[in-house]
């Protein structure tokens, strides 16, 4: 028995398989019990917020993502697309990681510039005075620069596939964020509040995550004029596409808060707080397929079999998810609160839509973690085409009409990325990356 264990203990393949099943599980595990905390956490926030702050609240966190793309503007794809190069240089990896701080805090001042004043206008929109306006943009700020700079230390221990210590991390803020909510929503139910309680956690993470990334990346280099020019290279590709889905990401929120009501938006948001499942997925992609795909050797048939492996497993997925929302839509609903239980049909649809959107998504980061981005001019074209057809044979006028738009959008989109990467594969050979 000994000696079998030995032989398979050696053996290259089942070392490799071995790697990957605990990865998985430290992963999956940590990242159930985090999203099952910010689960608890959303419902928390969706009971207790009037409808008129819970409004104000998805307004809010909508901005913040908002914020967030503009202000990375594909820096840390670039930075990850880099790295993936010089993973194994601690001073090369430190370089390229100081060139991507740089660039963001440049990045972010002009986010700030842009997005706080429209943010300012939606909430008086619906009639938030103009000191609460101003508290939510004070409360926003911290979770804003947070999340920045945790993308950013995240990238190192990614690329060595140190997943674990980024998974405890992730539980302590999950947990944090529940102890704080718990503890101010139920005294003061208002919308600054949550989201102060929800963005200061991220500091205590930052500082540990920083620690866990200086063994890996030598957080004293310069940056590097050279990784800056190869990283503007991609922000100037990635960048118009950001920008592009800073509005249409959010297409539904910003289509009901300036046509609809503010109970339709606080809809919008309560059912979106419901595809934890992909919440969960998008993490365990970014933390363990990208790292692996963008180290992947540039041979043209490794690169593909890899590709097609990874689309059949999204698929395969994505079926499940939705599967699974079918039978269990009742239930979900009822947590949620009785002032939802009859969004039966626009969960299904919305998770539809959510969850092709995630594989299309799922499929771009793909390219541009090897460095592969397809000419912004094109993608928006499509893009901009594909809503314009959109709402030309739909009735955007109603949150199912809308959620019908985001599953023909998102199909769009997963045709035009999937044919792109099939594209780069084919032609890897001529390919410098």
């Amino acid at each position: 028995m000994k000696a079998v264990l030995s032989q398979l203990t050696n053996n290259p393949s089942y070392a490799k398989l071995w790697h990957w099943i605990k990865l998985v599980s430290i992963t999956g595990t940590a990242q159930v019990t985090v999203q099952a905390i910010g689960f608890i956490s959303g419902i928390l926030v969706i009971r207790l917020l009037p409808t008129q702050e819970y409004a104000l609240y998805t307004l809010a966190n909508t901005m913040l993502g908002t914020m967030t793309v503009l202000a990375d503007g594909g820096i840390s794809t670039g930075v990850m697309a880099k790295g993936g190069k010089v993973w194994q240089d601690r001073q090369r990896l430190g370089e390229v990681l100081a060139t991507g701080f740089n660039l963001r805090k440049k990045f972010a001042v002009v986010s700030l510039c842009i997005a706080l004043p429209v943010l300012v206008y939606l909430l008086h929109h619906h009639d938030a005075s103009w000191t609460m306006s101003i508290l939510i943009v004070l409360a926003l700020i911290p979770a804003f620069f947070t999340s920045l700079s945790g993308t950013l230390l995240e990238i190192a221990p990614k690329l060595h596939q140190e997943v674990a210590p980024l998974q405890k991390i992730q539980v302590g803020v999950a947990l944090s964020r529940l102890v704080l909510l718990s503890l101010s929503i139920f005294t003061f139910p208002v919308t600054f509040i949550a989201i102060l309680s929800a963005g200061l956690p991220q500091i205590w993470a930052n500082r540990r995550i920083r620690k866990i990334s200086s063994v890996f990346a030598d957080t004293t280099q310069a940056i590097n004029l050279n990784d800056q020019k190869e990283i503007l290279y991609m922000v100037k590709r990635l960048l118009p596409e950001a920008i592009y889905y800073c509005v249409s990401g959010q297409l539904t929120i910003w289509l009901i808060s300036i046509y609809g009501s503010t109970a339709g938006v606080a809809q919008a948001g309560a059912l979106g707080r419901l595809p934890v499942a992909l919440t969960l997925f998008t993490v365990l992609f970014g933390s363990l397929v990208l790292p692996f795909f963008s180290r992947t050797p540039a041979v043209k048939k490794i690169v593909l079999q890899q590709y097609l492996k990874i689309q059949a497993g999204l698929v395969v997925l994505g079926l499940c998810i939705v599967g699974g929302v079918v039978l269990f839509s009742g239930p979900i609903l009822t947590i949620l609160g009785p002032q939802y239980t009859g969004l039966t049909s626009e969960l299904i649809i919305m998770m539809v839509g959510s969850t092709i959107s995630f594989i299309a998504t799922s499929s771009f980061f793909l390219c541009t973690c090897r460095g592969w981005v397809i000419n912004p001019a094109i993608s928006i074209t499509i893009s901009i085409g594909a809503i314009i057809a959109g709402v030309s044979i739909i009735d955007v006028s109603t949150l199912k009409g809308i959620f019908w738009l985001n599953i023909f959008t998102s199909i769009v989109h997963l045709i035009m990325h999937l044919a792109y990467g099939i594209h780069r594969i084919v032609t890897i050979k001529n390919d410098a990356n």
